[in-house]
């Protein structure tokens, strides 16, 4: 089964993310931040990471970044509750960055699956 990179500071939607794909039979590794991500990167590869963008010491938009040198085949989706500007604007920027689709907080778990199963369909 694949495996999934949840990125996200907030530990309730990363509990949220992990206990949905689970369900599901996926592979679920976390990290509090993009850092944190990069590390656990390097030791189990994900076929998808979904990443917040406001997070502290590395975010979301420079781990996209990252993750594009590192491996580019490896599916992005990002998420934001925004900060000082709206979150379509960070999911906008995270799109040209590279990811393949975004969502603004809060996500629909029915919304987020779907976008999860398409994005590991097409491989």
């Amino acid at each position: 089964m694949a495996r999934i990179l949840v990125v996200d500071d907030d530990v309730n939607i990363t509990s949220m993310l992990r206990r949905l794909f689970q369900r599901r039979g996926y592979d679920v590794d976390e990290a509090v931040n993009g850092k944190q991500a990069l590390q656990v990167m390097d030791q189990n590869r994900p076929d998808l990471v979904i990443t917040d963008i406001i997070m502290p010491e590395m975010e979301g938009a420079e781990l996209i970044m990252e993750i594009r040198k590192r491996a580019p085949d490896v599916k992005i989706i990002a998420i934001s509750g925004g900060g000082r500007i709206q979150p379509a604007d960070y999911l906008d920027l995270a799109e040209k960055l590279g990811a393949e689709c975004s969502f603004a907080k809060p996500v629909k778990q029915s919304d987020m699956l779907a976008a999860v199963e398409r994005l590991l369909e097409a491989g």
